[in-house]
């Protein structure tokens, strides 16, 4: 087994409001940070790259953790839909239940973990925790 000592995982940080879909590029950054107030609900979508999907750069087996940071102002805005490949997947939230809500004058931190279970095919697991 390898042994890591003092990786440094990428980040983009960028003065950008979340809304619409949001393209995360998982060759680019594990860590996506945008630090204008949201301006509506967003999709993410997770791909290896604009030319590279991410079911072709994982193989059956494999898994990613990502993490979106989001800033909200007065108004909350939230993470209501997840795709890989621009294909819808439903992911198994932390506790209960899938946001509803984001959190006014914070920064939400989406973290997601997507497990490869077999060809386009995969299992997500997701948590949002607030921070002020």
């Amino acid at each position: 087994a390898e042994v890591l000592t003092n990786a440094a995982e990428k980040i983009t940080v960028s003065a950008t409001a979340a809304t619409g879909t949001i393209n995360f590029d998982i060759t680019t950054q594990s860590v996506l940070y945008y630090t204008t107030n949201a301006s509506g609900n967003f999709t993410v979508n997770f791909r290896a790259s604009s030319g590279t999907s991410l079911n072709t750069a994982m193989s059956t087996g494999q898994c990613i953790t990502a993490a979106f940071l989001v800033t909200n102002g007065s108004t909350a805005y939230y993470n209501s839909a997840v795709t890989i490949d621009g294909n819808s997947v439903t992911p198994k939230w932390q506790g209960v239940n899938a946001p509803i809500a984001g959190n006014i004058n914070s920064v939400d931190a989406y973290t997601y973990t997507i497990i490869k279970t077999g060809s386009a095919t995969f299992t997500v697991f997701a948590s949002q925790v607030q921070y002020v």
